[in-house]
């Protein structure tokens, strides 16, 4: 029983998880972040003329962070020593600018790589900050949020900041396929994943977060026949959790955005929180929910509330800055406030209606008043004669014909009388009441 004991205590001690054991050791095998380790990046560029520059490293968990750092000292043959801002204090550092100073007697280079930078303290700062100046220690720094607003200005204005990306999708099942083909364990069984199965969507771009998925898939599955099949019901299994049905390519994703879009027309934020949540716990791209909600801002309500559109654009950077699952905060800001406002399609159908008559007049020629002069013989050929500027006019307007060339003037927005685009109608009806356009 005792060495029984021992035995399983000696495998807890040695065993290493796939993400680890799958974590690259070269640049050339990082997936994904292009833009930093493609052979014509200024920064992979550096590192070939061994040049590396203290950076700090901008992502969302799963993305590379360390693993891009770690890589970067092996390229080089540095020392590479790991901390974390929130676990090591001024001793930490000083021992660190010690080995460093050893380091640079032997000729090997030090680079220091700080986990959650953006808690780095003034006392830790300040007792690093003379190092890295001189280039005793090469700083990478990793944080999930913004450097600008969260790392110290001193080491911020000391480092150059790379923004890393969620892995794509594509990217995801590149270091799925990479493990199962080339893990000293799992290559020894046939491991055969469902294409239903929304590893993707479950991991929201994080590597590790997938190769996590797999992991507890194989150590939960049946191992007698060496074939594993990865399904819905063992993903359900291995992450405890339902598995959402959604496929992101599928009728159903299509449906769920549909109502999602249809609720938020229809003034109903209760119903349309209820279908963000679905599409977020089902592993939805929060950019691709952000991206939708800007289009409705125009499509939708226009110029009955200008500034849902600034909102929705705001909060399709605010996604893009902050990832999951912060950003789902930002995501209900903003659904609460596109239900809520008044509604109008007015300028979505005058694009519409300028469109048709595009397509059946497609040579529109503007009149010679309207066309710019930056010419002496375009001004003796006539153009922009006669043009009246606005501004010289009361009310800053001027009853003028703006229309194409033998096109008969047309009316393609009508705003509604409701809320801010009332106020427009109201401008628009008194400027062309001569014309009788606007009711």
């Amino acid at each position: 029983m005792s060495n029984l004991f021992e035995n399983n205590k000696q495998s807890l001690r040695t065993y290493v998880p796939l993400a680890q054991r799958m974590r690259p050791q070269k640049l050339d095998e990082i997936v994904g972040q292009e833009h930093i380790t493609g052979i014509e990046s200024p920064l992979r560029q550096m590192i070939a003329q061994g040049n590396v520059p203290s950076m700090i490293f901008w992502g969302p968990p799963g993305c590379g962070k360390t693993t891009l750092a770690y890589c970067i000292a092996n390229e080089v043959n540095s020392d590479f020593i790991r901390i974390s801002a929130v676990e090591s204090g001024v001793k930490e550092i000083r021992e660190i600018i010690s080995r460093a100073e050893l380091n640079q007697k032997n000729g090997k280079s030090t680079i220091l790589f700080i986990d959650e930078i953006h808690r780095f303290n003034k006392s830790q700062q300040d007792a690093l900050l003379h190092s890295v100046e001189t280039g005793l220690t090469t700083l990478i720094g990793a944080t999930t949020e913004n450097p600008s607003f969260e790392v110290n200005p001193a080491l911020l204005s000391r480092t150059q900041v790379y923004h890393l990306e969620p892995l794509t999708e594509e990217q995801i099942y590149q270091v799925i396929t990479n493990a199962i083909n080339n893990d000293e364990i799992l290559n020894k069984f046939q491991i055969d994943i469902i294409d239903d199965v929304p590893i993707y969507q479950l991991s929201s771009g994080d590597a590790r977060a997938a190769l996590n998925i797999i992991e507890n898939c194989f150590q939960i599955a049946n191992h007698s026949n060496n074939h594993i099949i990865i399904d819905s019901d063992l993903v359900q299994k291995a992450i405890q959790r339902k598995v959402l049905k959604y496929d992101k390519n599928g009728e159903y994703h299509y449906d769920t955005i549909s109502a999602f879009i249809k609720s938020l027309r229809g003034s109903d934020p209760d119903a349309a929180m209820l279908w963000l949540a679905k599409m977020l716990e089902s592993g939805e791209d929060p950019i691709f929910i952000a991206r939708r909600m800007v289009v409705f801002a125009s499509e939708d309500i226009g110029n009955a509330e200008p500034m849902a559109l600034t909102l929705a654009v705001s909060t399709f950077q605010a996604v893009q800055m902050i990832g999951l699952p912060e950003a789902a905060i930002n995501l209900a800001h903003c659904v609460t406030f596109l239900a809520s406002c008044p509604k109008s399609n007015a300028s979505y159908l005058a694009l519409e209606q300028a469109r048709k008559e595009v397509e059946n007049n497609p040579n529109l020629i503007p009149p010679l008043h309207l066309r710019n002069a930056p010419t002496k013989l375009m001004k003796q050929e006539g153009y922009g004669k006669d043009y009246k500027y606005p501004h010289n006019y009361e009310y800053h307007f001027i009853d003028e014909n703006y229309f194409p060339l033998n096109f008969e003037p047309k009316q393609f927005y009508f705003p509604t009388i409701l809320a801010k685009e009332k106020e427009l109608n109201a401008r628009l009806k008194f400027l062309w009441k001569d014309k009788k356009k606007y009711s």
